[in-house]
């Protein structure tokens, strides 16, 4: 397909995917259960953190983690104590890494109300990996185990930082079709880019819009670029497109 040929299909298929029927077999319906900001953000950053794998297992696991915080993420965050003891485990990430996230949490929120300003630009230069770069160190300054680290995603070791992707994909995209929030004003939706995963690379190989065979930063990159042609002000629209063709269609998978 030429370019033109490749931005059509990918339009009809937004069209097709981008419903609020998308979320209800989505992490996303998570943080949907919440209409207080600080609610949104800790609930969709935690969940987001543990997509990976089954989703039907990711929501299972995220909505135990809610119930385990009285379905009140914010003030549960608000006055944790270490004394306080979660069982919990999905995969890799355990106790031990919960409760260095929810202390990250406690102490990024003793700076400011929102989530956001740990994502805030520290020069006009910097891109969306840059902000990510920057939420991650401020993430990682309090103390804890080495072995938390590899649920962060580190844009500086040429990770496509799928999950902290998406998690910025609901916070800032536009809210009127209901799915993302678009809480978050001071990220543009033409900076984002989508969150990289084998179904959104599988078809977007297939296409014609990836070279790279890793699902990495520079994948990703090359993805953006194609994508950014086709809608520079909101290039992740296309991620419902390419992650519904690849996982409801088998898109590039066949």
């Amino acid at each position: 397909m030429t370019n033109e040929n490749i931005k059509d299909f990918l339009d009809f298929k937004v069209n097709q995917y981008y419903k609020k029927v998308f979320i209800e077999q989505d992490p996303l319906q998570i943080p949907h259960q919440y209409t207080l900001l600080q609610d949104i953000e800790i609930s969709a950053f935690l969940t987001s953190i543990l997509s990976w794998g089954n989703r039907k297992q990711i929501i299972k696991s995220a909505q135990k983690l809610m119930n385990s915080m009285g379905q009140s993420p914010y003030d549960f965050v608000k006055n944790y104590s270490p004394k306080w003891k979660i069982e919990f485990t999905y995969r890799t990430f355990n106790s031990t890494d919960l409760d260095f996230f929810i202390r990250s949490l406690q102490h990024i929120y003793s700076k400011g109300n929102s989530l956001e300003w740990a994502f805030q630009k520290c020069s006009p230069n910097e891109n969306c990996f840059d902000r990510i770069a920057h939420f991650r160190r401020q993430f990682l300054s309090i103390p804890h185990l080495i072995r938390s680290e590899k649920h962060l995603s580190n844009p500086e070791k040429n990770s496509a930082c799928k999950r902290l992707y998406m998690y910025l994909r609901w916070m800032v995209r536009e809210s009127k079709m209901g799915i993302d929030f678009g809480l978050w004003k001071t990220i543009s939706p033409s900076e984002l880019a989508i969150p990289l995963d084998v179904h959104t690379g599988n078809t977007a190989r297939a296409l014609g819009l990836i070279t790279r065979k890793q699902n990495d930063r520079q994948a990703l990159e090359e993805l953006m670029k194609q994508l950014i042609q086709m809608n520079p002000t909101d290039p992740t629209i296309y991620d419902f497109a390419l992650f519904g063709l690849g996982i409801f269609e088998k898109y590039g998978s066949i």
